[in-house]
């Protein structure tokens, strides 16, 4: 047999791919055999005049040194030009033509230690025998450990050995971005239509941005259809080195700073079939998050732990593929240094990401190309910033969406609904926005109303605009296919413009959703734009909406595949199917051949949500002039220039509520900061205690939302005695304070890719504390959040990173050497802390965002041990769009240095003249000061024993720069 040897970065030969001009590059026009390293070395030749005088013993040795330096040639590592591997022996998995295998070496296959086994088969619902291991050349060891934990695989008993085949790096040419190169295998493997050349691009398109493409040369693959920006010269100081492997092909990526390796490939073979690409790669630590969307802590486990990734409706559930796809990760680098990267991995076909405690991660998908992206930070922060420079950054949302928002699946009538609204009032409960769920259709269908049990629901819509709130109402995508023709505009419109998703032979695919019978629009057609644009305004005309909720967009269907099946294809049942629920592509959604106007449904299925997104944001600019507000459950990268996201349909129990703060921070690490769980949980009874809690927590979503079940009893505030009733309004009543913060922050997310709700890694970065925290949070860098998250309990254990904190109710500063601390925490409280070396502005609440944007301001200092802080203020009107670019707005920066706080007007817009600055309060001042001045002004102020000092009646414009010192 032929040995391979795998080798490891320490043994490997590299070619520096940033100093292209040393790299070794194939001549243009030079015939590749020239360069190539034949695969035996010569045999020295001999004289005619030798070989007479030679003794026999002579000619012996000589042969068994030629045979020696054969055999330590042939285990050696490539060390110049690569060589060409030998062509295939017979069929894949077989050894020669004699029909005996080719099995890996026992020797070898010992020495790969279990954190470092990469399952060579990964098919489910398979019991991997020795035989059927060993059928594909792998390693068949049963793992010494001890049993996966209940739904993990655990570790591979079947692996790839050290040897396996992978493709060779056959040339290397400098571009003016990059280099590119061949690769090409010569070994097929045991998956079908193997792509034998490909094609690598390595494109430095900044500093901090690596991109790298694998290609087909000669054919044309599926590439995701979302606008990123195109290089337009080299980056002239990367941040990161790469080295490439020639025999076997692999990237290294390092931090040139510290040295780093971020990216290697080398751990295992690469895999480029038609249906089957995999790549794998060793992490920099085990600190890794993001990959969404799924029901799980924070911090990734790395034992063992596929992450799957095809948009599915289902319930929030550990190890299962929820509603949206993102495959990027944010990965700590090791050894407490504070640094950090990201790696995103540009493809929407279905595919599993495992993570394995070696630690590595393997990437399984099974279509389109390999096209990614290695982003240097260094910081946390940054990595994120990056990112949505590829994908974009979030849209700045309309500011009645940062309110609070109610509803239910169940009011059953209009006038049931707006009894709700009328009791929050009455109890003087914050409510910005009404939504109202399936039932408000007249049969489930989109675009129309209950003419008999929703009748008023014009008259209750007029209503709230007039006392300053919104309406949103929902719709799915499925659109009724069975109505009388001429009975229902959208499906005969639709029909007559060819926007649903149809058959291989051109029929109209039919599923099952609400209104029983369905078709599905092709949201990748820009004719179905219009069209639901139309749809849209027609519906608006009758009932004057404000916000969509797009919900069952994965899509969804009741139905596998369609109601007359799917065909027997190999998009329908490929060679390998990730560990999605249900088994198959089609499971509870469309054919995986079903056709769409840019490619298939297989290639085109977890774009769907994102796609009705854009659509649904485009038609709300266009119809109403202003921002648009967009909730969807399915999402993909690019996600937020479109739409928010809610968690889905959660459950009332206490972990459910846990486990939204990790769904909240995974979504701002993603670009979508605008995003929350249902508050008190959607389905089941929710409990007094519980939803008490949970609009606490709730309140710091950056998407606040009450919403539940039909057939469960009511959860809106006034539903509850008056305790929790007045716990309720008072967490809703400081998140109205706090409006003048969060919209900064969303500010900043939509201008620089910052996150809003932020981990507390993230402004920690060197404190390895901080990386498992998911219990706690930040709004912005300085603003620390913790929830009581269990049952009957008074108090909270939280993390204060090393500094000085404040109290954020009482000014009480806390010096923290990086430890726990027991916070008291009865039933109406959420503790707040102000980190050092804030100013944040905050706003006298009312029941409406309306009212209270524009009630006065207050200041809020909290000072570093030095007495220094800072902090700012945008303002615009809330709702025209493109106010930045359009020079429409303010922008106020807040310093305090030396006992003295300056405000700085950056950018004066006449909005800002309508708020003034009401108090100001000062927390750390050590002495207490004899006279305060406000413009050289004497000012009324108090100073408390906590070091807490105050001043009040200011009366200050905010568009003019003042200074308060004391």
């Amino acid at each position: 047999m032929v040995s391979y040897k795998r080798l490891s970065p320490e043994d490997v030969q590299f070619t520096n791919a940033v100093a292209s001009e040393e790299a070794p590059v194939r001549e243009e026009g030079k015939d590749p055999e020239e360069t190539d390293r034949p695969l035996l070395p010569r045999r020295p030749s001999c004289s005619a005049t030798t070989a007479l005088i030679s003794l026999g013993s002579l000619l012996l040795l000589v042969c068994g040194l030629w045979l020696l330096v054969t055999i330590f040639w042939l285990q050696a590592p490539s060390n110049s030009v690569p060589h060409r591997a030998p062509p295939p022996r017979g069929s894949p998995g077989t050894g020669g033509g004699d029909g005996s295998r080719a099995l890996p070496e026992p020797q070898a296959c010992g020495v790969v230690p279990e954190a470092w086994r990469f399952d060579c088969y990964p098919e489910r619902g398979v019991v991997v025998t020795r035989e059927l291991c060993e059928a594909r050349n792998c390693c068949f060891i049963p793992a010494s450990s001890s049993p996966p934990a209940p739904g993990r695989n655990g570790v591979p008993w079947c692996f790839y050995p050290p040897g396996f085949p992978s493709y060779s790096l056959v040339s290397v040419n400098a571009t003016d971005l990059g280099q590119t190169g061949t690769l090409v295998k010569m070994v097929k493997t045991y998956y079908p239509k193997d792509i034998l050349t490909l094609q690598l691009e390595l494109l430095y398109e900044t500093d901090n941005r690596l991109r790298v493409r694998i290609t087909d040369p000669s054919e044309s693959r599926f590439e995701v259809p979302i606008a990123v920006p195109k290089a337009t010269e080299k980056a002239s100081n990367p941040a990161y080195s790469v080295e490439l492997s020639n025999e076997p092909f692999g990237i290294i990526v390092k931090r040139t700073s510290t040295g780093a390796v971020l990216l290697n490939t080398t751990v295992a073979p690469l895999f480029y079939c038609d249906q089957f690409l995999q790549l794998s790669s060793s992490l920099s630590s085990q600190y890794i998050y993001g990959l969404g969307e799924h029901r799980s802590s924070f911090l990734h486990d790395i034992h063992w732990n596929t992450l799957t990734m095809w948009a599915r409706d289902v319930a929030p559930t550990e190890l299962t593929n929820l509603y949206g796809v993102h495959p990027f990760y944010l990965a700590m680098d090791e050894g407490g240094t504070g640094t950090a990267h990201g790696f995103f991995l540009l493809n929407s076909n279905a595919m599993d990401v495992v993570l394995q405690p070696g630690p590595a991660i393997t990437w399984r998908t099974i279509g389109g190309i390999l096209d990614f992206y290695v982003f240097l930070g260094p910081d946390p922060a940054s990595v994120i910033g990056q990112y949505l420079e590829v994908v974009g950054y979030p849209a700045m949302p309309v500011y009645w969406a940062l309110g609070y928002h109610l509803c239910r699946w169940g009011y059953g009538s209009s006038n049931a609904t707006w009894d709700v609204v009328k009791n929050m009032r009455n109890y003087g409960i914050p409510q910005d926005v009404q939504w109202n769920d399936i039932d408000y259709m007249d049969r489930s269908l989109d675009f129309t109303f209950d003419p008999t049990a929703f009748s008023t629901l014009p008259d209750m819509v007029k209503d709230l605009h007039s006392h300053g709130q919104r309406y949103v109402m929902m719709l799915d995508p499925g659109i009724s296919s069975v109505q009388p023709e001429g009975g229902y505009w959208p499906y005969d419109e639709g029909l007559r413009r060819g926007v649903f998703i149809n058959h291989t032979d051109g029929s109209t695919l039919i599923g099952k959703v609400w209104p029983g019978l369905t078709a599905f629009p092709d949201f990748s057609d820009d004719v179905t734009h219009e069209w639901w644009y139309d749809n849209l305004k027609r519906f608006h005309d009758k009932v004057p909406f404000d916000g969509l909720w797009i919900d069952m967009n994965e899509p969804s269907s009741f139905v596998d595949g369609s109601t007359v099946g799917c065909p027997d294809t190999e998009l329908e049942n490929p060679p390998y199917t990730p560990g999605i629920l249900g088994g198959l592509l089609r499971a509870k959604t469309l054919c995986a051949s079903a056709v769409q106007k840019t490619s298939s449904h297989y290639n085109m299925h977890s774009l769907y949500g994102l796609l009705e997104a854009k659509a649904s944001a485009r038609a709300l600019k266009r119809m109403l002039g202003k921002r648009a507000f967009v909730i969807s459950r399915s999402t993909f990268p690019s996600q937020g220039q479109y739409s928010g996201h809610w968690l889905g349909d959660n459950r009332s129990h206490w972990k459910d509520m846990y486990t939204s703060i990790a769904g909240m921070l995974t979504f701002n690490l993603l670009g979508v900061p605008l995003v929350g769980a249902d508050i008190c949980g959607f389905s089941e009874q929710t409990e007094e205690e519980l939803c008490v809690r949970w609009t606490q927590l709730g309140a710091f979503y950056p998407f606040t939302r009450n919403h539940n079940s039909i057939d469960q009893k009511p959860q809106d505030p006034p539903a509850f005695s008056p305790r929790a009733r007045s716990a309720m309004k008072q967490s809703l009543l400081l998140r109205s304070s706090l409006f003048p913060l969060l919209y900064t922050l969303f500010h900043r997310a939509h201008t620089h890719g910052h996150t809003v709700a932020r981990p507390l890694l993230f402004e920690f970065p060197k404190d390895v504390r901080t990386y498992g925290i998911d219990r706690q949070f930040l709004w912005g860098k300085s603003l620390m959040v913790t929830p009581v998250l269990d049952p009957g309990v008074d108090y909270v254990v939280g993390y204060f990173p090393q500094g000085l904190w404040y109290d954020y109710y009482t000014g009480d500063s806390i010096r923290s050497k990086g430890e726990e601390l027991r916070l008291k925490a009865p039933l109406d409280h959420i503790n707040l802390h102000l980190r050092e070396g804030a100013v944040i502005p905050t706003q006298r609440p009312n029941t409406t965002l309306f009212v209270s944007s524009g009630q006065p301001l207050h200041l809020v200092s909290s000072l570093s041990e030095d007495g220094s802080a800072g902090g700012e203020l945008f303002w615009d009107d809330g709702e025209s769009i493109d106010t930045l670019e359009t020079d429409q707005y303010a922008h106020v920066v807040f310093t305090v240095v030396k006992n003295t706080m300056t405000s700085e007007v950056l950018h004066d817009h006449v909005e800002a003249s309508y708020i003034t600055v009401e108090t100001a309060s000062f927390y750390g001042v050590k002495v207490e000061p004899t006279r305060v001045t406000v413009n050289s002004h004497d000012a009324a102020f108090t100073y408390r024993a906590n070091q807490v000092l105050t001043v009040t009646d200011l009366g200050l414009n905010l568009s003019q720069n003042f200074t308060i010192s004391y």
